[in-house]
């Protein structure tokens, strides 16, 4: 998605254009390939250098809603650790995580394991031994 001076830029080069086809042109389309008007409007007001109060700074990089850095225990007993976070973490699909449990404080620490890591210490269960339990 275009900002600043180069969306002013190829705005006016296609302003024989259609709206929509100069939000296209621009970048302003969704994965489904509808056009995102709004935020291509706020995008052309804030390179004409206004400032909208409450808007959020357009970003490419930003899609969907942010991490809350908080779940919930299923009805079925299971805790969803979803992609915001592994991605944070730099974790990729099929990486192992050993599963530590911290009693005292009730908190679980997942412990990226690589090939030649020795088994857990004393007292802590193995990830087998806590999903057995549940």
């Amino acid at each position: 998605m275009l900002v600043g001076e180069a969306l002013l830029n190829r705005s006016r080069a296609l302003s024989d254009r259609s709206e929509d086809d100069i939000a296209r042109a621009c970048g302003y389309v969704g994965p489904s390939g509808r056009v995102m008007r709004k935020s291509f409007y706020r995008a052309l007001v804030e390179a004409k250098g206004y400032r909208i109060p409450g808007a959020a700074p357009v970003s490419a990089g930003s899609r969907g809603r942010q991490a809350e850095f908080r779940t919930r225990v299923h009805g079925n007993g299971n805790l969803l650790v979803g992609q915001a976070y592994t991605r944070l973490l730099g974790l990729e699909p099929g990486q192992e995580c050993r599963i530590e449990l911290e009693r005292e404080s009730g908190s679980i620490a997942l412990v990226p394991v690589d090939g030649n890591e020795p088994a857990p210490p004393d007292g802590t269960p193995s990830a087998e031994e806590t999903s057995s339990d549940v």
